[in-house]
């Protein structure tokens, strides 16, 4: 048997701020919390399912170096301008890493800089 991800820790300033951001984002809700210090997300069926969660944890201090770890997603209900539009109104804003203009998706950043990126694709909901 294989390995699966179950969860996607993200290191963060204010783990409150994410968790709304990231839950508005992905339509999941609040599944745990450790005070103001460590928010677990994930899908309302909470944890163990198909999708893993994400728990965001209080780091006072940046990690040193760029992240090598990023989000990608997709759109389930409505095409990839509509949803660019929902994200930015989030608080998203697009990220320039070098990209040339002429790529299928866009590099946005979260309201605490980490950068994800918004897929063309429109994948059904599970």
């Amino acid at each position: 048997m294989a390995c699966r991800i179950s969860e996607l820790v993200l290191g963060c300033r204010d783990p409150e701020v994410l968790a709304r951001f990231w839950c508005e984002v992905l339509d999941f809700v609040v599944l745990d919390r450790e005070g103001d210090d460590c928010f677990e997300i994930g899908p309302r069926e909470g944890f163990g399912g198909p999708q893993p969660t994400i728990i965001l944890s209080r780091r006072d201090k940046p990690e040193p170096g760029k992240s090598r770890l990023h989000i990608d997603v997709n759109a389930t209900d409505r095409d990839q301008d509509a949803e660019l539009e929902r994200l930015l109104k989030l608080g998203a804003r697009p990220a320039d890493i070098g990209q040339t203009g002429e790529e299928q998706w866009h590099v946005l950043a979260d309201p605490e800089g980490n950068e994800f990126c918004l897929l063309k694709a429109r994948l059904n909901p599970l």
